[in-house]
Order: structure tokens, then sequence, then C-alpha cells
């Protein structure tokens, strides 16, 4: 050890100038890095989820829609709304990026010319609006509420709230370029029409959710990242009382993180919700190794060590338990890399390669800075002073081992209350849950979701398994009886909508206007009869060939539903896919919807499968280093029960499983090792010594104990301020991971001293 301390002393000022600006001129490259808000980040180039979504759009094209929806408690059907909505509709025909507009004004209806029944006439809903009279205004309302086509759908059943769909180019959603784009063009038609009528407009789908995502990365980026670390410089000035251990642990901290952002602009990745926090977990494990390795350096100058002295004799107290700290944390982040989630992948690849950037220049950079402070430090620790302090430590480590037995029952029992709730606890991965109540997307799902129809859609596709199946009266009575069955079961399915509403709509207006006929017809001809109708009937841009494919064996069935849980959406996906399985045909169950809800297959796989991998890892390194599987479950509890008891926590307080808590696994069991870690080197370092048990848990706490403390309180008011956050996974991960580092402290500090004790007694009596 003395001949690296030597290496450092001779090229300190090297070390000390040359790594700054080597990473200062990398950070340039900073500049470039940007944000992305795409739904395709969340899943893999080979995602079969994927894949199916791609098809599903070559077959039908895009199912991604911008929702505009308003309300008039006077009803829709005046001049003044039905204008709006007309002249909302005609500029958004002509707006970038949009290739299809459905509203109640453009909405074709279907209908006998009274002069001549035999003519059927397909034809914009409402006509000639400024010179209509009231009684036909009212005659359109009287329709348009009990047209199954519309009602609940582009008017609400009470007549007061309508919603304007503008379907997109195909990728118009992948691009978060494009979407602010398409937002600034919206926004501008929006604009003159609240400044002369007051409506407040709701806006809603891929567009806007993409710009949100994004908004908000930026958002907790920019507020929270240097709130973070400014937090975090002042903590370390109370605790340390000094400048120099505020900010040498936080230059480690910062030239990490630059050198980390640096590899993601290299490797071209861009930041998005999850991945614009990797500089707080960045301070998260870097911060842990540079508070032991100051805490150790200040005691031995407090003592009277010179400081060539008191650098050696840290690094030697520490080299071992940080590159084990670092190792260890570095197996938990990368264990988040099996993650079929990308962004998760992503941070977690990033994390851990951020361990060992801290690790290095907490043992390099970090001691060559120490070594340049030549300030002399007074001794303030006098024998009879550290004595004082040795007998505190003692008494603490009597008092573990007097009350062993009832330390382990009281905290079993507490830990037993608290992970009761985990038999409560759901996974929860929605997407628009992610955002604080008071975020406009939110707010304006819930709107849409109260006031008119469900804002969530599948989109089914049914096969009927040949040629022209779709026109068999025997399928399309099929497709009917799922309608019923699958509304009836489901009160969450709002709406219910395809080509099948054309063929009853038809039969009726053929057959007199008679509602007994609104059902599907007896004969092949007439169903291909009334399609072609329509379909010559529509105006362009208005074709049919998004509800069929090409050899009208598919036929696409769209189900508006409400924002539910997760676990509802896959319930019911499945009991669709299993209906249509009992039937000569078959259904498959696609669009964004489906694509987030079997995200939470992924969230719970993150936070198993890796915290898994993980702890076996782990506890593998832990039997090679520590040589003892007899302590096998020793090693294990403290890292594993933090995790486990806030899960139930969560349950207990009705926190849902989320992205974020998944990530705080990771982040926990890494702080939660380095603290097992640093106590039982400490620990077995104390036994090598023959020191007594008393003796060695006061040792432990003298050299591993306080930096535990400091960090478990630098860590845990940092991560509780994401409790300010407007996105639900920041907020769940700051409150998951300051009551996860409690529970660790605890478990560390009180519980395992306590087991050791008991199991150290039990050793002694066989003797």
């Amino acid at each position: 050890m003395q001949t690296y301390i030597n290496i450092l002393q001779k090229y300190k000022w090297g070390i000390v100038i040359l790594i700054p600006l080597l990473v200062l001129t990398l950070a340039t490259s900073l500049k470039n890095l940007s944000f992305e808000g795409s739904y395709r980040i969340w899943f893999g180039e080979n995602s079969k989820i994927l894949s199916d979504y791609d098809n599903f759009r070559l077959t039908f094209g895009n199912d991604d829609s911008l929702i505009i929806a308003f309300k008039d408690d006077n009803g829709i059907f005046n001049k003044k709304a039905l204008g709006v909505v007309q002249r909302i509709t005609d500029k958004l025909w002509k707006t970038k990026y949009i290739t299809r507009v459905d509203s109640i004004t453009s909405y074709q209806y279907i209908y006998a010319d009274k002069d001549d029944p035999d003519e059927i006439i397909v034809e914009d809903f409402i006509q000639n609006l400024d010179s209509s009279s009231p009684s036909y205004l009212k005659q359109r309302r009287d329709i348009a509420v009990v047209d199954p086509q519309v009602s609940g759908s582009l008017i609400s059943f009470d007549g007061k709230t309508t919603m304007i769909s503008a379907r997109l180019v195909a990728k118009a959603g992948e691009s978060e370029d494009i979407s602010f784009e398409l937002m600034g063009l919206i926004q501008k038609i929006l604009e003159p029409e609240i400044k002369e009528h007051g409506y407040k407009f709701w806006l809603n789908g891929g567009a806007p959710l993409t710009t949100s995502f994004v908004t908000i990365a930026q958002d907790d980026g920019g507020f929270f990242t240097p709130l973070v670390i400014v937090s975090v410089l002042i903590i370390l000035f109370l605790l340390f009382k000094r400048v120099s251990g505020a900010l040498i642990p936080m230059a480690v901290v910062v030239l990490t993180m630059l050198i980390v952002l640096f590899i993601q602009v290299l490797l071209g990745y861009k930041l998005n919700n999850f991945t614009a926090n990797i500089p707080v977990f960045i301070v998260a494990i870097g911060i842990a190794d540079a508070v032991h390795i100051y805490i150790i350096w200040l005691m031995y100058r407090k003592k009277g060590e010179d400081n060539e002295s008191a650098v050696k004799h840290t690094i030697g107290k520490n080299m071992l338990p940080i590159f084990l700290t670092s190792l260890t944390t570095s197996i938990g982040f990368a264990s988040l890399g099996i993650s079929e989630i990308v962004p998760v992948a992503t941070l977690g690849i990033a994390t851990a390669t951020g361990a060992i950037l801290a690790f290095i220049l907490s043992v390099v950079f970090m001691p060559s800075l120490l070594l340049m402070l030549n300030k002399e430090i007074k001794p303030t620790l006098k024998e009879e002073d550290s004595e004082k302090i040795s007998q505190r430590y003692k008494k603490y480590a009597q008092f573990l081992i007097s009350h062993d037995k009832k330390i382990v029952l009281f905290t079993t029992l507490l830990f037993v209350v608290m992970g009761a709730g985990l038999f409560m606890v759901k996974v929860d991965s929605n997407t628009i849950r992610y955002f604080d109540k008071e975020v406009e997307i939110r707010k304006s799902t819930y709107f849409i979701m109260e006031n008119l129809t469900g804002p969530m859609s599948y989109e089914i596709v049914v096969d009927s398994k040949k040629k022209d199946g779709i026109k068999e009266p025997e399928f399309l009575n099929h497709v009917q009886k799922f309608y019923d069955e699958f509304q009836a079961k489901f009160s969450d399915v709002r709406h219910m909508s395809s080509l099948l509403d054309v063929v009853k709509q038809f039969n009726k207006v053929m057959n007199s206007d008679n509602l007994a006929f609104y059902k599907v017809p007896d004969s092949n001809e007439l169903v291909a009869q009334y399609l072609l109708l329509y379909s010559m009937s529509l105006p362009q841009g208005m074709e049919i060939n998004d509800k069929m494919d090409t050899q009208e064996r598919l036929l696409r069935v769209t189900v508006q539903v409400n924002l539910v849980d997760t676990s509802k959406d896959l319930e019911m996906i499945q009991w669709a896919e299993d209906w249509w399985k009992n039937t000569s045909y078959s259904a498959k169950i696609n669009g964004q919807t489906k694509m987030f809800a079997h995200m939470q297959s992924s969230v719970t796989d993150t936070l198993i499968y890796s915290m898994s991998i993980a702890m076996i890892l782990i506890s593998f390194m832990m039997i090679i280093i520590f040589k003892n599987i007899k302590l096998l479950f020793i090693f294990i509890l403290p890292n594993i029960l933090p995790m486990v008891l806030v899960v139930g926590i969560m349950g207990w307080l009705g926190i849902n499983i989320d992205l974020g808590v998944a990530v705080a696994g990771a982040i926990v069991l890494g702080v939660a090792v380095d603290d097992t870690i640093h106590f039982f080197v400490k620990y077995f370092d104390a036994k090598k010594m023959k020191l007594s048990q008393v003796d060695a848990f006061a040792y432990v706490l003298q050299y591993a104990g306080t930096a535990i403390l400091f960090t478990t309180i630098i860590l845990s008011v940092s991560f509780l301020l994401f409790t300010g956050s407007k996105f639900a996974p920041n907020f769940n991960f700051g409150v998951v991971t300051a009551c996860a580092l409690v529970i660790a402290f605890i478990a560390d500090l009180l519980l395992l001293p306590a087991i050791l004790s008991i199991m150290e007694k039990r050793e002694q009596n066989v003797k």
C-alpha cells in the first residue's frame, strides 16, 4: 500500500489536474445530449409485441390519433359549438402529419332519400350549418345521441361533449420532434377558437402523450438533478463541518456523472424519463465510497497522523471493501440489463458502468486530492476523548449483546407486520397514471372518460379464415355476439365499432328505416353490396381500407375502454382472445394500449428476475470473499430484507409497483450490499485481531457505522426530494428508496449484530 501511495504522491498534481481536464473535454459533447419520448423506446427491436404492432399497422394503417375534446353545457348541437367542430375539422384535414379526420360534423351518415326511398345517400352529418334551423339541429341531435356508430364515441349520450379524432401518418408518433411540431400546429388552430368562444379543449393521443413524457423528463432532469447535488453538498457540509468534506466527495460524483453521460452520447443514446435520472443514481453509488474514504481519513487526521500516513491507512482500510461494494453494486445494476424494457436496461448498464468509474476515481483521484491538502488539522481527539468515543461505541455494542434476543424478536414482529402488505400490493404500469393528477395529459384522459367515452382502445383483428370471409352473415353474427357478450362482461368497455355497424345501418335504411332490420342481412350478396355502396359513396380520405385487409379476410374491431389497471387490461384482452378460440374463427388484440399493458409482466420480471440474479451472484461472491458458507443467510438477509419490506409497506399504503419501484430495487440492493460488506469486512478484521464481541462491534461501529449512517442520511434526504416529481415512477422511486435505505440501516446496525451476538453465544455454549 505504501508503494501505491508513493505513486499517487509523486503524480498527484498530474492526476488532480489532468483527470478533470480530460473529463471536462469529454463533457463538451454533452451539448448533443437529447431527449426521446416515443413509445418504441420501451421495447427492444426484437420485441414480438412491437413486431406484431408493426404488422398490424402495415395491414390497417396507423392507429395513433390526436384527440381534441370539448364540452358545451348547453349542448353541442348549436351553431357556435358545431361551427368550432367544423372549422377545426377542416383545418386538421390540411395539417401536416394528419391523414384522416373524424368528427360529428363530417361523420358519414347513411340514410334514404325521402323523395326516392330506393336511393341511399352517404354524406356529412351536418349540412349547410350557417343556414341550419334550430329544428334541423335538434333533429340531428336526436339522431346522433342514439346512433350506435357515434353515440358514446364522437358525441356523448347527453349531447354535451364531443371529440375530433385526427389520424396521424405512420411513424408520426415515433418521433418526439414531429410530436412537438404537431402540437405547435394544433395550438395555432385552437388559439383563435379559445379566444373567440372560450372553450377548454382537452388533447389526448400519441402526440400529447409523447410531448408530456419528454417535457416531464426534461423538467425533472433539469430540476431534481441540480437539487439533489446541492442538497448533498449541504448535508455533507453539515455532517463534516468542512468545505473539503462537501467538495471532495462531490467532485468524485460529478466527474463520474460526466463520464457516464459522455458514454451515453458516444453510444448514440438519448435520455428519457428513466435515463434522465442517471446523474441521481451516480450520486447514490459514488457518494457512498467517497464518504467512507473521507470519514476515515478525517478520523486519522484528528488523531494526529500526518496527511500521507492518514491517506495510506484510509486507503488500506477501504480499498478492499469499496472494491467489493463497487463490484456488487455494478452487478446489482447490470442485472437490470435483462429487462425487456429498454430504458430500464439502458439505465442499469449505464449505472453499472458508473459504479466502476466511481471506484476508480475514489481510489485514484480522491486520495491524490487528499494528499494535496497541506493545511494542518489540529488533533481534536486526545487520548481521553478517543477513549470516551470508544466507550460510547462499546455501550451501544453492549446494548446489542445484552438485548440481542429482544431486538431480533421486536424487529421480526415489526418486519412481519410490514411484510404482510406484500399480499396487498399490485403491479400497475398504466402509462397515463405515470403522470400526476394535475398533469394535462392525465386530466384530459379523465375528462374524456367521465364525459364521453373510453380514452383507451383495443384493436381486435378477427380472422374469418378465408378470402372474402368478412362478408359472410355467419361471421358477422359472431362479431355481433362478441359485441354483446364483451360489453355485458366488462362495464369498462364503452364503445365498439367496425364495418358490422355500417352493414347493419345499410340493412335498416334499405328496409324503410325499420329498427327491426338493424341487424346482419341473410345473404353474402347483400353484405357485399352494402359495403360496395358505402365505399363508393365516401369522400377521398374516408375509405374503409383501414377496417379490413385487401383480401377481405381480416376485420378490424376498435374497442374504446376506460382507463383501468393493467391487470384489468390483461384480463379483458385475454377474455376476448379466449372467446374467439371457442369459435371457428380467431382474433388477436393489438394497439398501443395492449402493448403497454403487456409491459406489466416486464415490470414484474425486472423486479423479480434481476434482483434474483443479482442476489445469487452477490451471495456467491460473499462466500468466496468471506469463506464462510454458514453465514450465507446472514449475508443475504440485510440486503433482500429492505426491498421485501418496502414492497410490503407499498401494499399497506396502496402504492402500486411500477417501473420506478423496479428501478429502486437495484439501487436499494446496491446500497444495502455496500453497507453489509463494509460491516462484515470490519467485523472479520476485528475477529482476526482476537477482539471480544463487544470490542468487535465497537470497532465496526467506529470504522463503518458512522459512514453507513452518513450515507443513509444523505441518500434518504436526497431521494425524498423526488416526491416533488409529477411523474409517478419518480415519486414512487423516491419514497421507496428512502424507506428501504432506512430499513437497510436498521437491519445492518441493529438486527444484524443482534443475530451475530446470538450465534456467538451459541458457539460459546457448544464449546
